[in-house]
């Protein structure tokens, strides 16, 4: 997803992930309670920039993006301008708890650096990371993993250590990864990415797919392929980790890129939002979410994804709408 840069071992990750859910209610990562209908909405938002949509929906938790290194030291930031025990930006996580929903801090991106791949030793990460979610007052963790990061085997290991390290410090840390998907499923570095978690002890709450983006190859329905891709991950999730069939599904969550994605031919409508909400409901799915609540509106008359001043990549979602419809199609 873009950075909003605008104003043995395996027994423990087992275990994590068929409880993702097992609850009576949404956990601190907003995984939701065993049953299909509880599937809980999470949408990803700006750390640091309020938006009048933040509150559209009803939204159990939310994806604070991103924290990422800056520039080149093992210092965690938001999105690479702001400290992270800015004032501003606790003002605005507190603003976003207010109505009783929980945070959830989301690591990376498709944007900067990651802090793994800056830190030198797994301590150090883990430091890093402490820092950013004591900050933010959150017990959760996303891990959004992809380009060049999620190839990078080295800042793969170091980061599964880290995580290790700081659940053993933190009992009640969740942590999710957000990982690229195709209708095929993931790709071979993010199943490997899972491996050395797994590997390492880290306690897995979340598998969360990017259902988008899949390439000029794809030009079907983006209702379809999220359901698709969604199938596929499941079966993997249930290799690695050993799961059933139905905590394969709680330990699965779908976001999707809403309205103009950033390949040319793929758009992602209301009706897309409200075939994946049905899905993941059927399912079980623990979340869904979106890429973002700030582009939940459309974009202001003008050009054909608005006016001079709009981006729909980063300010609206290029399809006719209301304001927040898309929160309101994926809270169900």
């Amino acid at each position: 997803m873009r950075r909003y840069a605008k104003p043995a071992a395996g027994l423990v990750c087992l275990v994590a992930l068929a409880c993702a859910g097992c609850s009576s209610g949404a956990d601190g990562d907003g995984s939701a309670a065993g049953s299909a209908s509880s599937t809980a909405y999470a949408p990803y938002v700006s750390a640091t920039t309020a938006s009048g949509l933040d509150a559209a929906g009803s939204a159990s938790a939310y994806n604070l993006a991103f924290v990422i290194a800056d520039g080149e030291d093992c210092t965690p930031t938001w999105g690479g301008t702001a400290a992270v025990d800015d004032p501003a930006v606790a003002s605005r996580i507190s603003a976003l708890t207010d109505s009783g929903a929980t945070v959830r801090v989301s690591f990376g991106g498709a944007s900067g650096t990651e802090l793994a791949e800056s830190c030198d030793s797994a301590s150090a990460l883990a430091e890093a990371y402490g820092q950013a979610l004591d900050a933010a007052g959150a017990s959760a963790a996303d891990f959004d993993v992809e380009g060049d990061a999620l190839t990078d085997s080295a800042s793969v290991d170091l980061r599964a250590e880290a995580i290790a390290l700081l659940q053993q410090e933190r009992s009640d840390l969740s942590v999710s990864f957000t990982l690229p998907v195709m209708p095929s499923g993931l790709d071979a570095d993010s199943v490997a990415l899972l491996e050395s978690a797994n590997d390492r002890s880290v306690r897995v709450s979340t598998v969360n797919v990017m259902t988008m983006n899949y390439g000029s190859s794809y030009d079907g329905d983006m209702g379809d392929y999220a359901e698709t891709s969604a199938e596929a991950a499941h079966d993997q999730l249930m290799e690695v980790f050993g799961l059933s069939d139905e905590a394969a599904w709680q330990g699965l969550a779908l976001t999707s890129m809403i309205g103009e994605n950033d390949v040319d031919n793929e758009t992602f409508t209301l009706d897309d939002a409200a075939q994946v909400r049905e899905f993941a409901e059927e399912k079980g799915v623990a979340w869904v979410s979106m890429w973002a609540s700030f582009r939940d509106r459309a974009c202001d008359a003008g050009s054909a994804s608005g006016s001079d001043t709009d981006d729909a990549s980063t300010d609206c979602s290029g399809v006719d709408q209301e304001d927040g419809a898309f929160a309101e199609a994926f809270s169900g």
